[in-house]
């Protein structure tokens, strides 16, 4: 199935309809972005989907608040995030399109509304920094891919936008690695030494360990665990300093 065809058909699911029809009513842009872009063009089956609304905060909240939904609002994000309970999808993520300033390494950023070409230079990789706007009357736009996204999913392919990336936010090292053993992606050369440079810095020390802990979670649940796990290893990431006794 071509790209539109798979998006109109998770589009027109009600719960979702509802989400853009709100969006349209008030005029505001909305996009399919991030992972569930990057699965479809990859063929995986989607079961979140991740939307991102261009808005002022004010509008985005009245908007969240439209939809009638019980979920989950993080106004430091301005993200929400409900349980769609469908067949295929199985939550929904909404997001302003925003951009972070990271007040230090490891810090948690400061987000503020921004456009949707800045929504998208703030990800982690280029796989996952690609949108597609959604208009009215079942229309899909061109995919926007500012960052060489498509191309690094033809080629498999793992790369940072930025060198700071893995400075700024270094949970995005373990990101790389289950995005590389889960897709059979290589990571980029130069992203591997600047996550290699960020360890040897001692850049996993500037994050919270319970941040860290997550993603060390999140590796256990893959299918790979046990190739991730060795990966990680091979990075020299002392995972027993982040695990508590007996995990």
């Amino acid at each position: 199935m071509k790209l539109e065809d798979i998006l109109l058909s998770i589009l027109s699911i009600p719960d979702i309809n509802s989400c853009l029809e709100n969006a349209y009513r008030r005029s505001i842009p909305i996009y399919v972005v991030g992972g569930t872009l990057r699965d479809i063009l990859l063929g995986f089956k989607v079961k979140d989907l991740d939307l991102a609304v261009e808005a002022s905060v004010d509008r985005f909240l009245k908007y969240i608040e439209s939809l009638n939904k019980k979920g989950r609002l993080l106004k430091r994000f301005y993200t929400f995030k409900f349980t769609l309970g469908h067949n295929e999808i199985e939550h929904i993520d909404i997001a302003i399109t925003r951009k972070e300033i990271y007040p230090k390494p490891g810090a948690l950023p400061l987000v503020e509304p921004g456009t949707i070409r800045e929504d998208l230079y703030r990800r982690d990789f280029t796989i996952n920094a690609l949108a597609v706007p959604v208009y009215p009357d079942n229309k899909i736009g061109n995919i926007l891919d500012p960052l060489g996204g498509i191309r690094d999913l033809e080629d498999k392919r793992i790369r940072v936008l930025h060198d700071k990336s893995f400075i700024d936010d270094p949970t995005r090292i373990f990101r790389a690695i289950r995005f590389s053993i889960r897709l059979g992606f290589t990571i980029e050369p130069q992203t591997y030494s600047l996550m290699k440079s960020a360890i040897e810095n001692g850049a996993l020390r500037t994050v919270g360990i319970a941040r860290i802990r997550k993603e060390i979670e999140l590796c256990k649940k893959e299918e790979k665990s046990q190739e991730i796990f060795y990966a990680l290893k091979a990075l020299s990431i002392p995972i027993e300093e982040f695990t508590e006794p007996g995990n």
